[in-house]
């Protein structure tokens, strides 16, 4: 973390071990640790403050709903076309976008519910195009 070496550290502990006494030097090294920690734990509180106040969450929430809803339009769009061309009867397949093969993970339930929709009312529109 700070760039000690173990022989460093050894001299560190010699030169403590020197300094405070054996008797001593549990109840530093046990102060020390429990300074350590308290530090730490204001160090995770005051980041986690300024993330809550920045907003950085719903950012990050915001972000992810933005791209799943291009990757819902991008899907619609190339059932679309492949509906035109079972429709028109061409002869040249429609070619699909990169997004299409990445894979979706659905980790919330307004898209869920969304993309229960758009499936529901594709098949809808598949079943008239084969009547």
């Amino acid at each position: 973390m700070f760039g000690i070496d173990f022989s460093e550290l050894m001299v560190c502990l010699v030169v403590a071990l020197v300094v405070l006494g054996p008797e001593r030097m549990p109840e530093a090294v046990r102060t020390t640790s429990l300074w350590i920690g308290r530090l730490k734990r204001s160090l995770r509180e005051t980041k986690e403050e300024i993330e809550r106040q920045v907003g950085l969450d719903d950012i990050r929430r915001q972000l992810h709903t933005e791209d799943m809803m291009r990757t819902l339009d991008s899907m619609h769009d190339e059932i679309e076309s492949a509906l035109n061309y079972e429709k028109m009867g061409s002869k040249s397949l429609p070619q699909p976008s990169a997004t299409a093969s990445t894979p979706v993970t659905i980790e919330h339930e307004a898209t869920t519910t969304v993309l229960a929709n758009t499936t529901t009312s594709l098949a809808a529109v598949n079943t008239d195009a084969k009547i």
